[in-house]
Formats: structure tokens, sequence, C-alpha cells
């Protein structure tokens, strides 16, 4: 027979495990639609990720998953609606580096705190390249540089807006290579591959998905990759590091973040369904077809990777003296 006392022990017990149980946040989430909030324009690689991972989740979960394209101020008015939502894993931010890592060295004051967001996982990179207009009399990265430092300045560089990626790898290009460029912004990716292929600027640092058909149909002329690695999207284009500037690295990042404050368990349950997405065949053709090498990291190992991002893009952006008009 059990004494009373170890009885009402076991009752303890019973009942706190219980009420954990229910505590737990992450507890038949998500009950209703979630909204992932895209801060560029639709059709671009920034909007096209998440999508894919939209519509597979929803698959998994059964509840609606909704992307939502929220642009403008290089991608501070996406994510600062996503700061402001209620932390309950209803609201994600996907998003390239702008407001994670860039930002806060450009801006003089931003309405939320970049390191506050919730890491769920980095999606994936994308390798930037190196285009020039195909009239360009270079045929290589060594000879534009050669040709960049003869014109002394007078090369223009296309950018999606100042502090852009394109923008900073172009600034670190200079940097790196003793050359001087003459910078036009454009509201986007569209009308500066527009006028790189009607020739009115002459090169633009733009991510590899984008610029690659324009390279394979004649419009453009790829140069080389500015990633660490070759892109398998391009596996015989040579990188910049290989090429005319030892350890050049300048990727584009794609990330999953929640409002600051959204439990644990819910952007741990979110990343756990998030990479087993990933390893899907049919997903990684269509990252692949975005020039996209697949991350899928823990939400740790986000924070360690934006870390790395921060450090990267503060030092090109103090080196260059890169600011915001």
């Amino acid at each position: 027979m059990k004494h009373p006392i170890s009885r009402f022990m076991a009752g303890i017990v019973l009942a706190t495990g219980t009420v954990s149980a229910f505590a737990n946040p992450a507890n038949g989430y998500p009950k209703a639609a979630i909204k992932i909030i895209v801060n560029f324009p639709a059709g671009g690689t920034a909007d096209i990720l998440p999508r894919v991972i939209a519509q597979k989740l929803s698959d998994k979960w059964g509840q609606p998953v909704i992307v939502e394209n929220r642009t403008g101020a290089g991608g501070n008015i996406g994510a600062d609606a996503v700061a402001k939502a209620a932390p309950d894993g209803y609201t994600l931010l996907a998003t390239p580096p702008a407001p994670l890592a860039i930002n806060q060295y450009l801006y003089k004051s931003l309405p939320f705190d970049a390191t506050r967001f919730e890491p769920v996982t980095v999606l994936a990179t994308v390798p930037n390249v190196l285009a020039v207009r195909t009239t360009l009399p270079v045929k290589t990265a060594n000879d534009f540089v050669a040709y960049a430092k003869k014109e002394g300045g007078m090369i223009t560089v296309a950018t999606q807006g100042n502090g852009t990626t394109s923008h900073l790898t172009a600034s670190m290009f200079a940097t790196q290579a003793g050359t001087k460029f003459t910078f036009v912004p454009y509201k986007g990716t569209a009308p500066a591959l527009t006028d790189l292929m009607g020739g009115q600027v002459d090169v633009f640092f733009d991510n590899i998905a984008s610029m690659s058909k324009l390279h394979e149909t004649g419009k453009a002329r790829i140069l080389a990759v500015a990633s660490a690695k070759r892109s398998p999207l391009l596996p015989n284009m040579p990188t910049l590091s290989e090429t005319v500037l030892p350890g050049f690295n300048a990727s584009t990042f794609f990330a999953m973040a929640a409002p600051p404050g959204t439990p644990v368990e819910i952007t741990q349950k979110l990343n756990e369904a998030i990479k087993d997405i990933l390893k899907q065949k049919d997903v990684q053709q269509k990252f692949l077809e975005q020039g996209a090498e697949i991350v899928g990291n823990s939400p740790a190992e986000m924070n360690e990777f934006l870390a790395i991002e921060r450090a990267r893009w503060k030092k090109v952006i103090d080196s260059a003296g890169v600011t915001m008009n």
C-alpha cells in the first residue's frame, strides 16, 4: 500500500507534467493562417524562395501560408512590420541581408533592432556575379580591372539602390582592386538589368539567378562569380577569388526570422519543418534554378552566421565610406 504522501507527490508530478505539456506554445501550432512578409518586390529570388517554402509548409500543416510583399526603404518597411507583429509564430520575415546585417550600419536610426529578431533558419545563399554590357571591351575579370584602372572612375556601375548588396559588392571590389566607379542607383533589379542590356550602364554586380539567363542569351556578359567557390548554376565560370582578387567573397543570403519574443518552441518547430522541406528533391531543383545553395541551419547557427555577415558588411561600409543619402 502506497503511503498517502507518495500518492500526493505523484499527483503533483502528474499535474505538473500535464500543465507543462499544455503550456508548450508549439502544441497545436499552427492553428490558423501564417503570413510570411517578404520585404522586396515579387518576382525576384527574395520572393521566389519563400513562396516555395510557403507552399510546402501549407501542404505539411494543412493551414494557409500566405506571402505578402511589403517593400521599400531597403527592406526596412517589411522588417519593421514583422518586428512589431505579435510574437506568436503567425507572422514571419523572409529577407535578404539588408535589414538583418547591413542597414543598421547605413541608416542613422531604424525603427527596429536587427539583433532582436528570433532566428529560424538561413534558407540559402546566392552568389553575386560581375557582369558587364556586351559592348564593353573586356572578356575576363583581369581585363576588366585593367580597363577600369585606365578609365579612372568613368566606369558606370548599376546598383539596386544605395546600401544594397549589389552596391556594397561593387564597393568591396573597387576597394580591393584599386579602381574607382561612378555608381548609378536604380529602384530594384529590373530597371538596372534593362539599362545594362541597353548599354546605358557598364557593370552590374547582380545575383547569379537573374544574370545567368542574360549571359546565356548574349544580352549581358558575366566575367566572374563573386562567391568564395564556383556556382553549380555556372560551374565553368571562374570566381573573382581564383582570378584577380584572392579571398573575395560576396554572396546574398535569404533567411527566415520571427518577431522578437517569439517562443523558442515555435521557432524550433518552424526550423525543423523548413529543414525537412529543404531536403526534398523538387525544392532543391527550384532553388538550383535560382542559383541558390541550400543552407538550412539551426537558429543558433543562423545567429552565428549573422554575426559573421554583420562584421563583413560593416567593414565594407566603413572602408568604402558608404552612406545613405
